[in-house]
Protein backbone atom coordinates (compact mmCIF):
# COMPACT_ATOMS: atom_id res chain seq x y z
CA UNK A 1 0.00 0.00 0.00
CA UNK A 2 2.57 2.49 0.66
CA UNK A 3 4.99 1.49 -2.19
CA UNK A 4 1.80 1.89 -4.67
CA UNK A 5 0.80 5.81 -2.55
CA UNK A 6 4.63 6.83 -3.07
CA UNK A 7 4.54 5.51 -6.93
CA UNK A 8 1.42 7.24 -7.79
CA UNK A 9 3.16 10.84 -5.63
CA UNK A 10 6.40 10.18 -8.02
CA UNK A 11 3.60 10.23 -10.76
CA UNK A 12 1.98 12.61 -9.76
CA UNK A 13 5.20 15.28 -9.50
CA UNK A 14 6.21 13.91 -12.89
CA UNK A 15 3.32 14.94 -14.30
CA UNK A 16 3.05 18.02 -12.62
CA UNK A 17 6.90 19.01 -13.91
CA UNK A 18 5.77 17.85 -17.35
CA UNK A 19 3.08 20.06 -17.09
CA UNK A 20 5.09 22.97 -15.88
CA UNK A 21 7.91 22.37 -18.97
CA UNK A 22 5.03 22.19 -21.67
CA UNK A 23 4.04 25.99 -20.19
CA UNK A 24 7.69 27.32 -20.29
CA UNK A 25 8.15 25.29 -23.47
CA UNK A 26 4.92 27.02 -25.44
CA UNK A 27 5.87 30.24 -25.72
CA UNK A 28 9.75 29.90 -27.00
CA UNK A 29 8.37 27.76 -29.44
CA UNK A 30 6.04 30.41 -30.59
CA UNK A 31 8.80 32.74 -30.81
CA UNK A 32 11.30 30.80 -32.56
CA UNK A 33 8.06 30.23 -35.11
CA UNK A 34 6.97 33.50 -35.29
CA UNK A 35 10.29 35.10 -36.19
CA UNK A 36 10.46 33.46 -39.32
CA UNK A 37 6.53 33.05 -39.99
CA UNK A 38 4.88 35.35 -42.67
CA UNK A 39 1.95 37.15 -41.24
CA UNK A 40 1.02 38.10 -37.42
CA UNK A 41 -0.46 35.18 -35.17
CA UNK A 42 -0.27 33.93 -31.88
CA UNK A 43 -0.70 30.35 -32.84
CA UNK A 44 2.36 27.99 -32.30
CA UNK A 45 2.55 26.58 -35.58
CA UNK A 46 5.47 25.11 -38.65
CA UNK A 47 5.36 28.51 -40.69
CA UNK A 48 3.99 27.32 -44.14
CA UNK A 49 6.33 30.13 -45.69
CA UNK A 50 9.67 30.75 -44.04
CA UNK A 51 11.09 34.13 -44.30
CA UNK A 52 14.03 36.24 -42.87
CA UNK A 53 12.09 39.67 -43.39
CA UNK A 54 11.78 40.25 -39.20
CA UNK A 55 15.11 39.88 -38.77
CA UNK A 56 15.89 41.83 -41.12
CA UNK A 57 13.52 44.81 -40.33
CA UNK A 58 15.12 45.00 -36.59
CA UNK A 59 18.41 44.33 -37.76
CA UNK A 60 19.11 48.06 -37.38
CA UNK A 61 21.11 50.26 -35.40
CA UNK A 62 17.87 52.27 -34.46
CA UNK A 63 15.64 49.60 -33.97
CA UNK A 64 18.38 46.76 -32.13
CA UNK A 65 22.16 47.99 -32.14
CA UNK A 66 21.63 50.79 -29.89
CA UNK A 67 18.82 50.22 -27.46
CA UNK A 68 21.56 47.03 -27.10
CA UNK A 69 24.31 48.90 -26.79
CA UNK A 70 22.38 51.28 -24.00
CA UNK A 71 21.34 48.52 -21.97
CA UNK A 72 24.42 46.89 -22.11
CA UNK A 73 26.18 50.10 -20.94
CA UNK A 74 23.20 50.47 -18.26
CA UNK A 75 22.83 47.12 -16.79
CA UNK A 76 26.85 46.15 -17.24
CA UNK A 77 27.46 49.65 -15.59
CA UNK A 78 24.96 48.82 -13.01
CA UNK A 79 26.13 45.50 -12.22
CA UNK A 80 29.87 46.45 -12.00
CA UNK A 81 28.62 48.89 -9.04
CA UNK A 82 26.56 46.66 -6.99
CA UNK A 83 29.12 43.62 -7.11
CA UNK A 84 32.41 46.24 -6.15
CA UNK A 85 30.03 47.55 -3.18
CA UNK A 86 28.21 44.43 -2.28
CA UNK A 87 31.78 42.79 -1.60
CA UNK A 88 33.14 45.89 0.41
CA UNK A 89 29.51 46.12 2.54
CA UNK A 90 29.69 42.34 2.88
CA UNK A 91 33.20 42.16 4.24
CA UNK A 92 32.69 43.44 7.61
CA UNK A 93 28.87 42.02 7.80
CA UNK A 94 31.05 38.67 7.74
CA UNK A 95 34.21 39.16 9.48
CA UNK A 96 33.44 41.51 12.26
CA UNK A 97 30.96 41.81 15.17
CA UNK A 98 28.37 44.72 16.15
CA UNK A 99 25.59 45.43 18.06
CA UNK A 100 24.11 47.18 14.95
CA UNK A 101 25.15 43.63 12.64
CA UNK A 102 21.50 42.30 13.25
CA UNK A 103 19.26 45.25 12.73
CA UNK A 104 21.14 46.46 9.70
CA UNK A 105 21.02 42.84 7.92
CA UNK A 106 16.79 42.93 8.42
CA UNK A 107 17.21 46.52 7.28
CA UNK A 108 18.43 44.76 4.12
CA UNK A 109 16.56 41.83 4.12
CA UNK A 110 13.14 44.02 4.02
CA UNK A 111 14.63 46.50 1.24
CA UNK A 112 14.79 43.33 -0.83
CA UNK A 113 11.03 42.65 -0.79
CA UNK A 114 10.34 46.32 -1.18
CA UNK A 115 8.78 46.99 -4.83
CA UNK A 116 10.23 49.26 -7.44
CA UNK A 117 7.34 51.25 -7.79
CA UNK A 118 7.03 52.23 -4.46
CA UNK A 119 10.08 54.94 -3.94
CA UNK A 120 9.69 55.66 -7.92
CA UNK A 121 7.53 59.32 -7.52
CA UNK A 122 9.96 60.49 -4.98
CA UNK A 123 13.00 59.29 -7.15
CA UNK A 124 11.81 61.07 -9.82
CA UNK A 125 10.81 64.08 -8.14
CA UNK A 126 14.81 64.49 -6.22
CA UNK A 127 16.60 63.21 -9.94
CA UNK A 128 14.06 66.43 -11.71
CA UNK A 129 15.52 68.76 -8.73
CA UNK A 130 18.86 67.81 -9.14
CA UNK A 131 18.72 67.90 -12.93
CA UNK A 132 19.75 63.92 -13.71
CA UNK A 133 16.34 63.47 -15.28
CA UNK A 134 17.75 61.97 -18.90
CA UNK A 135 20.88 61.10 -17.99
CA UNK A 136 22.61 57.56 -18.46
CA UNK A 137 24.91 57.45 -15.20
CA UNK A 138 22.72 58.63 -13.00
CA UNK A 139 20.42 56.34 -14.27
CA UNK A 140 23.30 53.51 -14.00
CA UNK A 141 24.21 54.59 -10.61
CA UNK A 142 20.72 54.12 -9.41
CA UNK A 143 19.79 50.58 -10.94
CA UNK A 144 23.13 49.50 -8.93
CA UNK A 145 22.18 51.42 -5.88
CA UNK A 146 18.92 49.30 -6.04
CA UNK A 147 20.12 46.25 -6.67
CA UNK A 148 22.20 46.30 -3.50
CA UNK A 149 20.70 45.31 -0.82
CA UNK A 150 20.24 41.74 -3.01
CA UNK A 151 23.59 41.65 -3.64
CA UNK A 152 24.63 42.51 -0.20
CA UNK A 153 22.78 39.54 1.25
CA UNK A 154 24.00 37.27 -0.76
CA UNK A 155 27.57 38.34 -1.19
CA UNK A 156 27.54 38.06 2.47
CA UNK A 157 25.87 34.80 2.32
CA UNK A 158 29.00 33.28 0.11
CA UNK A 159 31.68 34.69 1.98
CA UNK A 160 30.35 33.19 5.54
CA UNK A 161 31.39 30.46 3.51
CA UNK A 162 35.51 31.35 3.77
CA UNK A 163 37.17 30.29 7.12
CA UNK A 164 38.55 33.09 9.09
CA UNK A 165 41.49 30.76 9.39
CA UNK A 166 42.44 31.71 6.43
CA UNK A 167 43.13 35.54 6.86
CA UNK A 168 44.26 34.92 10.32
CA UNK A 169 47.68 33.54 8.59
CA UNK A 170 48.27 36.17 6.46
CA UNK A 171 47.40 38.47 9.12
CA UNK A 172 50.10 37.35 11.04
CA UNK A 173 52.04 37.88 8.18
CA UNK A 174 51.58 41.71 8.16
CA UNK A 175 48.79 41.72 5.56
CA UNK A 176 46.08 44.18 5.67
CA UNK A 177 42.10 43.36 5.71
CA UNK A 178 42.18 44.70 2.09
CA UNK A 179 45.17 42.62 0.91
CA UNK A 180 43.45 39.26 2.72
CA UNK A 181 39.86 40.00 0.89
CA UNK A 182 41.82 40.70 -2.50
CA UNK A 183 44.26 37.67 -2.68
CA UNK A 184 42.44 35.14 -0.14
CA UNK A 185 39.07 36.03 0.03
CA UNK A 186 37.75 36.58 -3.63
CA UNK A 187 39.47 34.22 -5.34
CA UNK A 188 38.04 31.52 -2.70
CA UNK A 189 34.10 32.80 -3.12
CA UNK A 190 34.38 33.73 -6.86
CA UNK A 191 31.75 31.53 -7.88
CA UNK A 192 29.56 32.97 -5.58
CA UNK A 193 30.38 36.84 -7.16
CA UNK A 194 29.99 34.63 -10.31
CA UNK A 195 26.53 33.73 -9.02
CA UNK A 196 25.41 37.62 -7.79
CA UNK A 197 27.11 38.71 -10.92
CA UNK A 198 24.21 37.16 -13.42
CA UNK A 199 21.17 37.29 -10.82
CA UNK A 200 22.18 41.15 -10.65
CA UNK A 201 22.66 41.21 -14.38
CA UNK A 202 19.54 39.30 -15.57
CA UNK A 203 17.28 41.58 -13.28
CA UNK A 204 18.65 44.80 -14.70
CA UNK A 205 18.38 43.47 -18.13
CA UNK A 206 14.54 42.81 -17.85
CA UNK A 207 13.88 45.96 -15.83
CA UNK A 208 11.20 48.07 -18.22
CA UNK A 209 10.02 50.68 -15.28
CA UNK A 210 13.45 52.46 -13.74
CA UNK A 211 14.84 53.21 -17.43
CA UNK A 212 11.11 54.26 -18.84
CA UNK A 213 11.28 56.89 -15.82
CA UNK A 214 14.79 58.07 -15.79
CA UNK A 215 15.28 58.19 -19.53
CA UNK A 216 13.41 60.54 -22.31
CA UNK A 217 15.48 60.44 -25.13
CA UNK A 218 15.31 57.73 -27.47
CA UNK A 219 19.03 57.38 -28.31
CA UNK A 220 19.40 56.66 -24.77
CA UNK A 221 16.74 53.82 -24.18
CA UNK A 222 17.71 50.45 -23.99
CA UNK A 223 16.43 47.48 -25.13
CA UNK A 224 14.19 46.68 -22.30
CA UNK A 225 12.12 49.57 -23.37
CA UNK A 226 12.39 49.88 -26.65
CA UNK A 227 10.69 46.54 -27.17
CA UNK A 228 7.51 47.89 -26.25
CA UNK A 229 7.52 50.09 -29.76
CA UNK A 230 6.37 47.00 -31.59
CA UNK A 231 2.94 47.33 -29.48
CA UNK A 232 1.57 49.78 -31.36
CA UNK A 233 -2.33 49.27 -31.93
CA UNK A 234 -2.81 52.81 -33.53
CA UNK A 235 -0.02 51.78 -36.65
CA UNK A 236 -1.10 48.34 -37.51
CA UNK A 237 -1.18 46.68 -34.52
CA UNK A 238 1.18 44.62 -33.12
CA UNK A 239 4.06 43.67 -35.16
CA UNK A 240 4.61 39.57 -33.91
CA UNK A 241 6.95 38.74 -35.93
CA UNK A 242 9.41 41.61 -35.60
CA UNK A 243 8.49 41.23 -31.81
CA UNK A 244 9.47 37.89 -31.57
CA UNK A 245 12.80 38.22 -33.71
CA UNK A 246 13.43 41.07 -31.68
CA UNK A 247 13.16 39.24 -28.41
CA UNK A 248 15.72 36.71 -29.94
CA UNK A 249 18.19 39.45 -30.01
CA UNK A 250 16.99 40.34 -26.63
CA UNK A 251 17.76 37.11 -24.84
CA UNK A 252 21.50 36.82 -26.41
CA UNK A 253 23.30 39.00 -24.27
CA UNK A 254 21.89 37.50 -21.15
CA UNK A 255 22.39 33.79 -22.67
CA UNK A 256 26.16 34.98 -23.73
CA UNK A 257 26.85 36.41 -20.00
CA UNK A 258 25.62 32.85 -18.56
CA UNK A 259 27.41 30.61 -21.01
CA UNK A 260 30.82 32.20 -20.33
CA UNK A 261 30.68 33.13 -16.60
CA UNK A 262 29.47 29.69 -15.93
CA UNK A 263 32.51 28.08 -16.90
CA UNK A 264 33.99 29.30 -13.93
CA UNK A 265 31.37 27.85 -11.67
CA UNK A 266 33.05 24.80 -10.62
CA UNK A 267 29.53 23.52 -8.65
CA UNK A 268 31.48 24.81 -4.87
CA UNK A 269 33.85 27.11 -3.43
CA UNK A 270 37.45 25.57 -3.59
CA UNK A 271 38.22 24.91 -0.06
CA UNK A 272 39.34 21.38 -0.48
CA UNK A 273 42.88 20.66 1.74
CA UNK A 274 42.81 24.56 2.81
CA UNK A 275 42.64 23.61 6.18
CA UNK A 276 44.49 20.78 6.37
CA UNK A 277 48.12 20.51 8.42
Amino acid sequence: MAKSVQAAGKVAANVALAGIGIAFLVPLLWVLTTSVAQGQTLKVEWPKHLTGANFAHVTTVDILFRPLLNGLVLCGGGTLITVVVAILAAYPLSRYRSRLKRPFLLTILFTTGLPITAIMIPVYAMFTQLNLIDQMWSATVFMGSTALPFGIWLMKNFMDSVPVELEEVAWTDGASSMATLRRIVLPLMWPGVIVVTIFTFIGMWGNFFVPFILLIDPNQLPASVSIFTFFDPQHGGVQYGQLAAFSIFYCIPVAVLYLVMSRKLSGSFALGGALKG
